[in-house]
C-alpha cells in the first residue's frame, strides 16, 4: 500500500510580507494577526526604499536567517523586489504571491509599467517631493488625497492615520530597472488584482499576473488590499503556503 504525504501545519513554509511605497511594515498587521492565529510563522520587515537593488539585497538577507523554506509576499512596490534576481538566488523562497503589486520583467521599472494604462492617480499634483535631510529627497502622497488615491475602502479614521505615517520613498526608486530575469520566471507565483485601485490601475495588474502566469483572484479592493480586504489576502497566501507545503511533501 502506498502512503500519500499529506503536509501538516510543522511542515508549512514561513511567510515573508514586504511592504511598499508609502506605508511601513504595519500594512500587515491585521494579515499577520490571522496567519499568527492558524500557526503560522511570519515575517515582515521594513524596507528603506532608497534603492530597488538594496532593497532587494535586505530581502535577500533577511531570507537567508529564516531556516527552512519560505513563501515570500509583495505589496505594491515590493512586487518589484520579490521579482528581484537577487531573490531568484534565495534556494529557500518556494512561491511568491503578489498583492496589488509590480511584477516586472527584466529592464522594466515600476514607474515605467503604471504609465503603460491609464488610470492611476499617483500624479504629480496628488504627491509630495521634499529634499531628504540625509540626501536625495522623499516621495508621498498629500495627506488630504492618500484616502483616496490608496485606501478609498478603508476606514477613513483608519485612513488618516496610514497617511500620517506614510513610509517615503525615493522617487528615483521608481525608475529604477530590473536588473535582470525576474524571480517570477521560475518560481511559482500568485497575484491578487484588486479591481478599484486607483494607485496601480487593474490593468497593469492583470497584463503582469498573466504575463507572469501567476495563480489570479480578483478582488474589489482599494490600492491598500492588505488593510481592507485581509481575509482575501490570507486566504491566497495560504493558497500558496499549502500548495508549497504539499509540494514539499510529494517530492519528500
Amino acid at each position: 500500500m502506498t502512503r500519500t504525504n499529506i503536509p501538516s501545519l510543522n511542515d508549512a513554509p514561513s511567510i515573508l510580507l514586504v511592504h511598499g511605497a508609502l506605508t511601513d511594515a504595519s500594512v500587515w498587521n491585521e494579515v499577520t494577526r490571522r496567519l499568527q492565529a492558524g500557526g503560522h510563522t511570519v515575517s515582515a520587515p521594513a524596507l528603506a526604499m532608497r534603492s530597488l537593488d538594496k532593497d532587494a539585497a535586505y530581502v535577500a538577507g533577511v531570507l537567508g536567517r529564516i531556516p527552512g523554506p519560505v513563501v515570500l509576499v509583495g505589496h505594491s512596490y515590493a512586487g518589484a523586489v520579490i521579482s528581484h534576481p537577487a531573490i531568484a538566488a534565495c534556494d529557500n523562497v518556494k512561491a511568491l504571491v503578489f498583492i496589488a503589486a509590480f511584477q516586472p520583467d527584466a529592464g522594466e521599472a515600476a514607474g515605467e509599467l503604471n504609465e503603460k494604462f491609464p488610470g492611476s492617480l499617483l500624479t504629480p499634483d496628488n504627491l509630495n517631493v521634499v529634499p531628504n535631510p540625509n540626501g536625495g529627497q522623499d516621495l508621498t502622497l498629500r495627506p488630504e488625497r492618500f484616502a483616496e488615491v490608496y485606501a478609498a475602502d478603508v476606514d477613513r479614521a483608519h485612513a488618516a492615520v496610514m497617511a500620517a505615517s506614510q513610509r517615503p520613498v525615493e522617487p528615483g526608486v521608481l525608475g529604477q530597472q530590473l536588473p535582470g530575469e525576474p524571480a517570477w520566471r521560475t518560481l511559482p507565483s500568485w497575484a491578487l488584482v484588486s479591481t478599484s485601485d486607483r494607485s496601480l490601475p487593474p490593468a497593469i495588474l492583470r497584463f503582469m499576473a498573466e504575463r507572469a502566469g501567476s495563480h489570479v483572484v480578483k478582488v474589489d479592493s482599494s490600492h491598500a488590499a492588505p488593510v481592507s480586504q485581509p481575509a482575501a489576502v490570507t486566504d491566497l497566501i495560504l493558497q500558496a503556503v499549502n500548495t508549497s507545503a504539499s509540494a514539499d511533501a510529494i517530492s519528500h
